[in-house]
């Protein structure tokens, strides 16, 4: 029986590895390139890296195709490449905030203005943290904050925003609700947000690879995003490298609790790691558990459309906006992380499937 479980999950894991290899190729492919780990609670089953870090120099309008660096100027993504987690960063602000209730500094049916009094639309409305962290708030999808003159004057426009519908009623994908809660960790521990996730996450896990605003030092190993330009992005910046591809994150000054880090897959690889163990040393196991359950505070939650058939039975995760993803299945104790660069050269219309089937892959291959 053992003999006949490990050639199931050698073929489905190779099964893996060809869906993800093929994700760079083709006319169009989904991504420019993409490192994949994948693994369960005791260590990695998959490693790997395909495709191209830095291919293009800019996006062509009139041809619809990306320009293309010389050949011998593409760089290839390696297991140290570092990408633009976008969304993802998400996950980290979660961690954070159910940090700072253990430390009895929020709770989270506390009210937003109890620890920010300056979001004067989340106090009027009476919106609490919970709300924030399960995208209840009522809040609407985001801001062009980017338009503001600087900072404060954007953090202003944020603070008077007020919800769509009313707080508690709907359930709203929102990048506001991670702006308010950043606002609410920053005044409660007294501390910059680049700050507590080093302390709370990357610190004690040994994740050297992930940062906001990563140095000068680190650019060769990033990868490129987009050439972000009108009409298709929001802002005229050009081809994006080391520097954060979301708007509004680069505008608040690259660290937002919505976006703006960055990582390894490997990094994050020691994150679901930790997670599946119980959330040690960043959380309690109660506090993890409650994270990572349906609802989900932050994650989402058996999300079949980027989780595929590693959804339906608590699997949690997140995708991000520059092609990123990852899913934890604790029933199987596996989790999957494909970091891609979908908008390399520029962003395309979103699609999932290639993370779904990725996930399918894996969870055929455990059973």
């Amino acid at each position: 029986m053992a003999a006949t479980y490990e050639a199931q999950r050698d073929r489905g894991l190779t099964r893996l590895l060809e869906t993800v290899r093929a994700l760079p190729e083709g006319e169009r492919p989904w991504c420019s390139g993409v490192a994949l780990a994948a693994g369960t609670g005791s260590g990695p089953l998959a490693e790997e890296c395909f495709g191209w870090a830095v291919r293009h120099v800019a996006y062509d309008e009139a041809s619809d195709r990306g320009v293309e660096l010389p050949r011998e100027r593409w760089e290839p993504v390696r297991r140290d490449t570092v990408f633009d987690l976008a969304s993802l960063t998400k996950l980290f602000t979660t961690i954070v905030a159910l940090r700072a209730v253990e430390r009895g500094l929020i709770s989270l049916d506390g009210r937003v203005a109890a620890y920010a009094p300056e979001c004067t639309a989340a106090a009027e409305h009476g919106i609490t943290v919970r709300q924030l962290l399960t995208h209840t708030s009522g809040l609407i999808p985001e801001l062009p904050l980017y338009e503001e003159d600087g900072r404060e004057r954007a953090l202003a426009r944020l603070a008077a925003e007020p919800p769509a519908t009313p707080p508690g009623t709907a359930r709203r994908y929102s990048d506001l609700n991670f702006l308010l809660l950043q606002r609410v960790l920053e005044r409660s521990a007294g501390q910059p947000l680049d700050r507590l996730v080093q302390e709370t996450v990357t610190g004690p896990l040994d994740m050297a690879g992930t940062r906001f605003n990563p140095p000068a030092s680190w650019l060769p190993r990033i990868a490129a995003t987009e050439d972000q330009r009108r009409p298709w992005g929001k802002l005229d910046r050009g081809m994006l490298r080391g520097v954060v591809h979301d708007e509004n994150a680069w505008a608040l000054g690259g660290v937002a609790g919505h976006a703006g880090l960055f990582s390894t897959a490997g990094d994050l690889a020691v994150l679901c790691r930790a997670l599946l163990a119980g959330g040690g040393p960043m959380l309690s196991p109660e506090s993890t558990e409650l994270m990572l359950t349906a609802p989900g505070l932050g994650f989402e939650v058996d999300q079949p459309w980027f989780m595929g058939e590693l959804a339906g039975r608590g699997a949690a995760g997140h995708t991000g906006f520059t092609g990123t993803s990852l899913v934890m299945d604790r029933a199987r104790g596996a989790y999957l992380v494909l970091l891609a660069t979908t908008v390399h050269p520029r962003r395309r219309p979103g699609d999932s499937a290639p993370r779904a089937a990725a996930a399918t892959a894996l969870a055929r291959a455990l059973g």
